[in-house]
């Protein structure tokens, strides 16, 4: 051994000291008397806040007005969403966060349906062709309401050019002037031709048409000159035949030279008159549409384009198969439209993706003109909230990357570009190449969410903060006064009356206000989580008329909590005792979710010890997921600064729980999990009717957990179940007493001696309760007593020191002969 142990005796009525459940009465110690050995025990007033019934100053819920103020404990929060919204300016978008059930999403509601009332609502947007372009798009804004209106106009029109055009090509005045033209040009070019004709045969030569064109020979006796005759002729006779036939040839080719030319003529002739027809028709199925639109520039010049246009493809017209091609080319897509009455837009997007935030273009039926496709076009959300606000699930927009992404664009430019529209699963664009005009933005994106999700959005994005410079944080709770407590009492008068439910009495409603600070955990605040609060007074309304009541009374409301919680037994696992105690093992505590309902869950918490190396990570503790190298890392600090102060820490060690920890960090069992190290280390077990719930710190402190409240009713149900020897009782930490609000069958329980709480500050203090032996301290020599739990614990760890060295002694020993033969 290192050094000699000093014997410190331990008084002998020690091990029998009673504790708060060992008194002769039976009843647990008051909050304010003197400490038990290991901790103080609570008395049952300390552990429950009630509410007089009476004081609340009404018989039944119907006696009050309903509470439509600002939302209760959210002055701070309703500032900064005022201040957002007013604030003007393209980074000044607003997040507002908050746990779930805070209200922070009916307050943006509330807030942005006052302000949106008030305001002028923005313009209407419209999608048209840009006739230069095959495949652009233009964007025409038009005052708010009159996007359909324009839309019906022009497709009006085009019905009537439907039938119009048509009838004003086929008129008869139409096809006479049509044949003149024709004519005119088949008169002038025959009688060119048979001018020559004439003139040839003066000169006895012949104007022949071939396949190849127009050829000219010499006859004699009205037929032609065979060319082995005429090469017999004598050579001053043929000479002067070839002379006339040049002569005519020459003519022939200015004739036909001047054809083109003069085609070109008809053409522009017909093209003439083909325009005159259709202006009148086209004019005036669009006369009606440019008059009620004269006082909007941009459809003013579209319709000018658009008539130009018509004019110029009014043939299209003339067969049914055309006239449906056309009718898309001339559609007036309506983007988005807003009514006069309504105000400035507030668009809720569920589930943001980068088409539903700025839209998309895709096919919708067969082709018309070349370069004109029949389209579909989708407004996004963005289109439908510009000039007022859009209010986003930050959580979803968390989930999508791509979503945010195409947020920022559209945020930083400053504009929207509607994008090409994908084929489902696998994304890809089923749409043309489409040049559509961007849509400048002006709009307020609100985004809701929790703290975690602004923190993801934050690390993710350094553009993010930059964007969203405005934070409206919703708390989840709001201090328990007798102001808050009547304001509270408003509120569920508000709820019987939204949802059709019977009044409550001054008892039921106190009840659902007790249940607010359970609810929030802790005695001296109240949830802000009025939807459950909700739910709650919902089910007692059931209950109170399952009952035959008139009123809901504070039996239907303890009903309806009991009926809750009895629901969540079934997600639980079961909780496992041992029947006797045995060294190593501790019942901890710990908080487990299951269908949204959370709940405190038992388990056995039990520890193997053996010699080591002492490194962090030979303690092993199984089950509590990431956060296995951080406890371990504190338990061994724990131990090597309480019991390895001159010697190596030479231990290692296994930890486990059953069933496994819920919770991935196991924090609520942490302080288990030391008692369960030390009580394996010394050798002594600890008491299986008392479970402990708490964390610890390398020095000893215990600290809080959250949901205090439904780990001690987690084992108090437990205990109930299935009743152990002795009185069963929990553990909790020192700085959890403010927060103990626990169910009335606890309180009852505690008040009659049959369950006890204690309180404790140190670890010191859990194992003298635990182990009902001294845990020690070190005396003027810097020992513990030998018989103390801290005592035997390092009796042990020094052992395990000593094993270690011998065995490395041994080892180099071996080494060190080895060497030698070598």
């Amino acid at each position: 051994m290192f050094f000699k142990r000093r014997n410190k005796e331990k008084p002998a009525e020690a091990a029998d000291t009673p504790t708060a459940e060992t008194k002769e009465d039976g009843k647990a110690a008051d909050a304010g008397g003197p400490s038990s050995p290991g901790g103080q025990g609570l008395s049952a007033d300390a552990l429950r806040r009630s509410v007089d019934a009476a004081s609340l100053g009404f018989k039944t819920t119907a006696d009050l007005e309903p509470d439509d103020g600002p939302l209760l404990g959210q002055d701070r929060a309703l500032a900064d969403l005022d201040f957002g919204l007013k604030m003007r300016g393209r980074d000044f978008n607003i997040f507002v966060l908050g746990p779930p059930g805070s209200g922070k999403r009916t307050a943006v509601r509330a807030r942005l349906g006052t302000a949106a009332r008030g305001a002028e609502p923005p313009p209407d947007w419209v999608y048209v062709a840009r006739f230069t372009d095959p495949h652009g798009l233009r964007a025409l804004s038009l005052p708010a309401g009159r996007a359909p209106l324009l839309a019906e106009s022009v497709g009006a029109a085009l019905a009537e050019l439907r039938a119009t055009l048509p009838a004003a090509f086929e008129a008869e005045d139409y096809r006479a002037r049509h044949r003149a033209i024709e004519e005119d040009y088949r008169s002038a070019h025959d009688d060119a031709l048979d001018a020559l004709h004439a003139k040839a045969a003066e000169q006895n030569i012949a104007v022949l048409r071939t396949p190849l064109g127009f050829g000219m020979a010499p006859m004699h006796d009205g037929q032609v000159v065979k060319p082995e005759v005429f090469n017999q002729l004598p050579q001053a006779m043929r000479r002067d035949v070839e002379s006339r036939v040049g002569a005519l040839q020459s003519e022939l080719e200015a004739i036909l030279t001047s054809a083109p030319a003069v085609d070109k003529e008809r053409r522009r002739q017909l093209a003439a008159l083909n325009i005159e027809t259709a202006r009148h028709p086209i004019e005036a199925a669009l006369d009606g549409v440019s008059q009620a639109f004269s006082d909007v520039p941009e459809v003013t010049a579209f319709l000018a384009d658009m008539e130009r246009d018509l004019i110029a493809h009014a043939l299209t017209f003339l067969s049914p198969a055309a006239q449906e091609a056309s009718r898309h080319r001339y559609v007036v897509h309506v983007l988005v439209s807003h009514t006069k009455e309504a105000g400035a837009p507030v668009v809720h997007e569920i589930d943001p993706t980068p088409s539903s935030l700025i839209g998309d273009i895709g096919p919708a039926g067969d082709g018309g003109l070349p370069g004109a496709p029949s389209r579909r076009i989708r407004a996004g959300a963005l289109h439908k909230a510009n000039g007022g606000t859009l209010v986003i699930d930050a959580g979803r927009l968390v989930s999508v990357p791509a979503a945010w992404h195409t947020l920022k664009c559209a945020l930083k430019r400053g504009e929207i570009r509607v994008g090409p529209a994908s084929s489902g699963a696998t994304g890809a664009d089923t749409a043309e190449s489409v040049d559509a005009d961007p849509i400048p933005l002006d709009v307020k994106v609100i985004l809701t969410g929790t703290p975690g999700d602004y923190e993801r959005l934050d690390a993710a994005d350094p553009d993010f903060a930059q964007l969203f410079k405005v934070r409206a944080s919703f708390a989840p709770t709001v201090a328990r006064t007798a102001v808050n407590e009547s304001r509270l009492a408003r509120l569920v008068a508000s709820m019987a009356k939204a949802h059709a439910l019977k009044p409550l009495d001054a008892g039921g409603a106190a009840r659902l206000i007790e249940e607010a600070s359970r609810i929030a955990g802790h005695r001296d605040t109240l949830t802000l989580d009025l939807g459950r609060i909700a739910d709650i007074a919902r089910e007692a309304d059931f209950w109170s008329k399952h009952a035959g009541r008139d009123v809901t009374t504070a039996e239907d409301v303890t009903r309806a909590i009991g009926a809750r919680a009895q629901r969540t037994r079934a997600l639980r696992s079961p909780t496992v005792f041992n029947d006797t105690a045995r060294p190593g093992q501790v019942i901890g505590l710990n908080a487990a979710d299951a269908g949204g309902v959370r709940f405190g869950q038992a388990h056995r918490v039990s520890a193997r010890v053996h010699a080591g190396r002492g490194r962090a990570e030979d303690i092993v503790i199984m089950g509590a997921g990431a956060a296995d190298a951080r406890h371990g890392a504190i338990l061994r600090s724990y131990l090597a600064g309480t019991f390895a102060r001159d010697v190596p820490l030479a231990v290692a060690a296994t930890l486990t729980a059953e069933p496994p920890l819920a919770d991935t960090h196991g924090r609520g069992a942490s302080l288990a999990a030391l008692l369960a190290l030390i009580s394996a280390l010394a050798d002594h077990p600890v008491r299986q009717n008392i479970a402990v719930a708490g964390t610890v710190d390398q020095w000893g402190d215990v600290g809080p957990v959250a949901g205090v409240n439904d780990l001690i009713e987690g084992f108090f149900e437990a205990s109930q179940a299935r009743p152990l020897p002795g009185t069963q009782g929990v553990v909790i930490p020192d700085a959890n007493r403010g927060d103990l609000m626990l169910s009335e069958d606890v309180v009852d329980a505690v008040r009659e001696g049959r369950f006890v709480l204690h309180a404790v500050k140190t670890v010191d203090e859990a194992l003298t309760l635990m182990t009902e032996r001294d845990a020690g301290v070190r005396g003027a020599d810097g020992l513990f007593g030998a018989d103390t739990v801290n005592g035997r614990a390092e009796a042990r760890l020094r052992a395990f020191a000593d094993a270690r060295l011998a065995f490395r002694r041994g080892a180099d020993k071996v080494t060190g002969t080895r060497e030698g033969r070598a």
